[in-house]
């Protein structure tokens, strides 16, 4: 990676979520108005300033790489090196007075995802890894656990309205009758406890990539596999997530996609 310095984008990144979550946690103590995009999703002042102080940061750390924020778009001033930007992810929850939000930052270095920090300011919970320095919380190292039976794993579903479509919300069922037991946690939550060894695997069909990023590159770091349901690699246009221990995670893939056939 002659063109990246890792150890300094990571500074950089967490500086940046630090930044956003000073507007963040301004804007939770003082409520703020909601407006719907075009796409029917919330958005507040906290999700835009947060992505200004996050760029901010970024520009200057890193002025060659490009920037693709969730509020402001991607310029494409180089294809090598993107930061991917999600300023405020959880902004129904953010609205409704509930801690589940979180800023998510990545980098993406020809085509592979590098770096991943992964904030929520009012839960009160910051990881990240970066690839080949492990994922790290609360100035420790984790990993994932070593769960290699579907009867003693604990699952946790978030965003799952298209797989009540097909023949994968059956799979789905199932598995949770052979699993030890079913939450949902959702958001960046669930991710954080498999890759420090609280959970086993976690199913979501409905993401966005700047949503999860971050988050695969700190369960993979951890020891985890992060894919999509499909299990195909992540690329800018994945929507859905199958992550877990190695074993639950193939175990799991394999009930999906003989219910996909």
């Amino acid at each position: 990676m002659s063109d990246l310095d890792l150890p300094k984008a990571l500074v950089a990144a967490r500086e940046a979520a630090e930044a956003a979550a000073e507007v963040i946690r301004h804007y939770w103590r003082r409520g703020v108005d909601v407006e719907i995009k075009s796409d029917d999703t919330p958005v507040t002042v906290a999700d835009r300033e947060a992505e200004l102080a996050i760029r901010k940061v970024l520009q200057q750390a890193l002025p060659q790489a490009s920037i693709y924020g969730e509020e402001f778009g991607r310029d494409d001033n180089n294809h090598e090196l993107l930061w991917m930007v999600d300023p405020l992810d959880g902004t129904k929850s953010f609205v409704r007075r509930t801690p589940f939000f979180s800023t998510q930052i990545a980098l993406m270095h020809r085509g592979e995802l590098v770096l991943g920090v992964s904030s929520a300011p009012i839960y009160g919970e910051t990881m990240w890894a970066s690839a080949g320095g492990g994922t790290w919380f609360e100035g420790e190292r984790v990993h994932v656990a070593a769960t290699g039976e579907m009867a003693k794993a604990s699952l946790s579903t978030g965003n799952i309205k298209t797989l009540t479509k097909d023949a994968r919300w059956d799979a789905l069922g199932a598995m949770i009758r052979d699993s030890n037991r079913i939450r949902g946690y959702g958001d960046f939550c669930h991710y954080h406890l498999l890759a420090r060894g609280s959970l086993d695997l976690v199913i979501e069909s409905d993401v966005n990539i700047l949503d999860i990023a971050a988050l695969a590159v700190i369960v993979r770091e951890a020891g985890g596999v992060f894919t999509d349901i499909q299990g195909n690699a992540l690329t800018l246009d994945t929507t859905s997530v199958l992550a877990g221990t190695p074993a639950i995670h193939a175990q799991a893939l394999a009930r999906f996609s003989s219910a996909h056939h």
